[in-house]
């Protein structure tokens, strides 16, 4: 979905700050310079009246003029025809331009044909409040029936407010509490819980006349059952060689320590880490996989160094009396880097194991990177290419390609900025909380031509470090090409010793130096299972050199799937010469 607002964001959009290496998400709060601040800031525009010309100084106000005078109460007919804010959007200005009665408003079903046009997203009212109430805190965030009756949930303005707000809060506190005290009373008057177990306890006689619900986390780790995407994943020459290289070229570093690695599939992970010197490693995984790891630890001789634990990390212990551990290693890295929500489970056996006066974590940081990206030959292959298939228009099979990200490798020469840190996260010390984010974003264009940008591209970078602070962000990301020593060193075969390498390629870890190993999953790089993530956009920004692109980048977990992303990406652009930026456009993503 793409909206578009009058009034660009209120971003820097100095084309120095697009190369600053320290610019990340850290540097702008979720509070501070982002798209909410900025709907506030317009709340105070006059808001008229649904029904006559009459304004107001805010959109509650208009609401409650429109509830007593003219019996309509707009966030119950959200509510009623349960709106999304794209319908709610469409309803208002279907409002607006035809000024339809409120009996005829009243008597909607939800159905009709404009509440899936696009054409009502199209403001009848310039910057109109009623737009830019935050019913929901952040797009779709909650249902309207979580709502009061008559506006949206904000804070009191006073303390009679206040008390009324604590008054109705009470008061269905108790009608719950009530409820509830019935509802245990009416189970055991009506259940025999006996004959209820015994009832559990029976084998099943046929197959179930219902389907299981759907089940994020089992359906996740039933994926990891399949011997190919093992296969892939080892086969990428630059993931698996640079958990080699740490691993194994810092012995010093392994000698002797507590390894937990986490969602270790077919425990390759474990396999270095035991040969770099570990005293023992825990491999844990969810999936059936663990019966396969755990035959090849003992098929190569490692069972008294590697213990295979099938489980989730989150309810698992330990054995052995072990409470923590010196070194936790996981490939959790999914499409867009967080795709797939593994990360929440390493911070989880962070917070739990990890040793917190030297435990290290690996990788330890991860950079998420933005850019601008030409993409001519992706929206041929993806969009353009319906508009005239042997003669007809199946454009239709293109519109949805704008809803989703695509997972594609683009080459080099589209990348037409410099990247951008929208999200830099140090594995020592982020919480689940903050992979849920906004960061605002400033793009400039560097091509020597005019051209078309036909998308937004992300990517990450992954760093594996010694020591557990931040890297400065001077330090950049090892970009590896075909042919680099880093791939071509393919490790030990049927007991040959590693070839050996000069010391100017490479230097041995001394004392507590924090030496830095890392990978990146952007087209400059060789390519990776990763390739990148590619947001295609409904309009072609046209552009040229000194072109910026700024706007704010959101990313939060699916409500409807917590393993998916929901990104939102909000966007203005000032082109070379112009005062100041020009409208704003969203559009809506869903990484799946």
């Amino acid at each position: 979905m793409s909206l578009r607002f009058a009034t660009p964001l209120d971003v820097e959009s100095d084309a120095d700050n697009s190369s600053q290496p320290g610019s990340n998400s850290d540097d702008f709060p979720e509070e501070d310079n982002n798209f909410d601040d900025w709907v506030s800031d317009h709340l105070s525009r006059p808001c008229r009246s649904l029904f006559d010309d009459k304004n107001f100084p805010t959109a509650e106000g208009t609401i409650q003029y429109d509830e007593s005078v003219h019996g309509f109460n707009l966030i119950g007919i959200f509510t009623q025809l349960n709106l999304d804010l794209h319908k709610r959007i469409r309803l208002i200005n279907f409002i607006r331009r035809h000024k339809p009665s409120v009996t005829e408003v009243a008597n909607l079903t939800g159905a009709e044909s404009f509440f899936s046009s696009d054409e009502y997203l199209i403001p009848v009212i310039e910057d109109d409040p009623l737009l830019q109430l935050d019913l929901d805190g952040w797009s779709d965030d909650e249902e309207p029936s979580t709502l009061p009756d008559t506006m949206a949930a904000r804070d009191p303005i006073d303390l009679p407010s206040a008390l009324r707000r604590i008054s109705v809060l009470e008061e269905k506190l108790s009608q719950v509490q009530k409820d509830f005290v019935d509802y245990r009373a009416l189970v055991a008057q009506n259940v025999n819980v006996t004959n209820l177990k015994e009832i559990l306890d029976e084998p099943c006689s046929g197959p179930s006349t219902r389907d299981a619900a759907r089940d994020d986390d089992s359906h996740y780790f039933q994926s990891y059952n399949e011997v190919e995407i093992h296969a892939v994943m080892i086969q990428d020459r630059v993931r698996t060689s640079t958990y080699a290289s740490f691993i194994l070229k810092n012995p010093l570093l392994f000698k002797d320590a507590i390894v937990l690695d986490i969602g270790c599939g077919t425990g390759i992970l474990s396999l270095f880490a035991a040969k770099s010197g570990a005293k023992h490693v825990y491999a844990v995984d969810a999936s059936d996989i663990a019966e396969k790891a755990e035959k090849i630890v003992q098929e190569n001789g490692l069972g008294n160094i590697i213990t295979v634990i099938r489980g989730k990390v989150e309810e698992i212990s330990l054995p052995d009396g072990i409470t923590h551990v010196d070194i936790i290693l996981s490939e959790w890295m999914g499409y867009a880097l967080l795709y797939e929500s593994m990360l929440d489970s390493v911070l989880h056996a962070r917070d739990r194991f990890l040793s917190p006066s030297s435990g290290i974590i690996a990788p330890s940081q991860c950079r998420m990177m933005l850019a601008l990206c030409e993409g001519n030959e992706i929206h041929k292959e993806r969009a353009r290419f319906w508009n005239d298939v042997y003669g007809f228009d199946l454009s239709e099979m293109s519109k949805d390609v704008y809803n989703h990200a695509i997972i594609d490798v683009v080459s080099p020469e589209s990348i037409v900025s410099d990247p951008y840190i929208v999200k830099d996260l140090h594995l020592h010390t982020i919480t689940p909380h903050q992979l849920d984010f906004k960061s605002t974003f400033s793009l400039t264009c560097k091509s020597p031509k005019r051209i078309k940008i036909h998308a937004f591209i992300l990517y990450f970078d992954t760093f594996f470090a010694t020591g557990a602070g931040p890297l400065d962000p001077s330090v950049e990301v090892t970009l590896i090409k075909e042919g680099d020593p880093l791939l071509a060193e393919v490790w030990p075969v049927g007991g040959k010793p590693p070839p050996k390498r000069r010391m100017s390629m490479g230097s041995s870890l001394k004392g507590k130096e924090n030496k830095v190993t890392s990978f990146s999953t952007g087209p400059l790089s060789h390519p990776t299972h990763w390739k990148q993530t590619i947001f295609l956009l409904r309009d072609p920004i046209p552009a040229e050199e000194g072109t910026v692109v700024s706007g704010t980048f959101s990313c939060r977990k699916n409500n409807e799937n917590s393993r998916e992303l929901d990104i939102e990406i909000h966007y203005s652009i000032k082109n070379t010469g112009e005062a100041s930026a020009g409208e704003t456009v969203v559009q809506i993503y869903t990484v799946r």
